[in-house]
């Protein structure tokens, strides 16, 4: 039986997605993106809200959708419930990394209270002092989390081919694609990835300069928005603590669905 905390957290993220509001500037593009029946990685997919826009703009997807968060899980699977959806979704109460093993997942605590659940990452170890070094917090919640790597999740569930991902996992996003270099060589799969620059350096000990590098040596392009116009970059927008970047393939270009990445792949 759900918790009444749960059954509110789930309700609330049920309306937005009917309303289709507070969704990232991104999630309009994913139209751009998807068509047919294309199989998609949803990871750190919290409340499963773009998960809920793959199921409408690619009715036919199949999306497997990682959550590390016992009670965020909790709520995807509501969500997931009431939306109908879940015979599209397979949800999976994990975190993502480079190998499978257990991790902790850090759950700051705003100022306010309140748990900051969209700030939460995973760690070898409880953090000392602040939770984050990009947020005021009083203290932090700490959760142990299974943690699987996406080739080895692929190929144990026979998944040959992933033609999506969706990463936003606070600064664990290196890791996670070191776990996922076999289907990225062989897939090439379109990706909408969140980078953190302040969290890889700081509680990763890696860069976003290798985030990119692992793309750009592969052949893929990469876009951002800048306001409302989306924009191919060389490099990480300087000055900004996260933002959303899209890495197409070339190989892949001719299977998009008309609209403007078919349009900027095409130039």
């Amino acid at each position: 039986m759900a918790s009444l905390r749960v059954l509110v957290h789930a309700f609330r993220a049920w309306r937005r997605n009917l309303r289709w509001a507070k969704h990232e500037p991104e999630t309009p593009y994913l139209a751009d993106l998807l068509s047919g029946a294309p199989v998609c990685l949803h990871v750190g997919a919290s409340d499963g809200r773009h998960t809920y826009v793959m199921t409408q703009v690619a009715p036919q997807a199949r999306i497997h959708a990682f959550e590390p968060s016992a009670f965020t899980f909790k709520v995807l699977k509501l969500c997931l419930a009431w939306h109908r959806i879940a015979g599209q979704v397979t949800p999976v109460h994990a975190a993502v990394a480079e190998k499978a093993g257990e991790l902790l997942l850090v759950t700051p605590r705003k100022m306010s209270g309140r748990m900051g659940r969209a700030y939460a990452y995973v760690a070898e170890c409880a953090p000392k002092g602040a939770a984050r070094p990009d947020l005021e917090d009083c203290g932090a919640q700490l959760q142990p989390t299974p943690v699987i790597a996406l080739d080895d999740y692929c190929a144990e569930r026979g998944i040959g081919r992933v033609d999506f991902i969706r990463m936003d996992i606070e600064g664990a996003e290196l890791k996670a694609l070191e776990g996922a270099r076999g289907l990225l060589d062989r897939n090439r799969p379109h990706i909408l990835i969140e980078i953190h620059p302040t969290m890889l350096a700081e509680r990763f000990g890696g860069t976003a300069e290798a985030v990119v590098e692992l793309f750009r040596s592969r052949g893929y392009r990469m876009f951002a928005l800048d306001g409302d116009r989306l924009e191919e970059r060389q490099d990480v927008c300087p000055d900004v603590p996260w933002k959303d970047y899209f890495f197409i393939h070339p190989s892949r270009a001719g299977e998009l669905p008309d609209g403007v990445f078919k349009a900027r792949m095409a130039a």
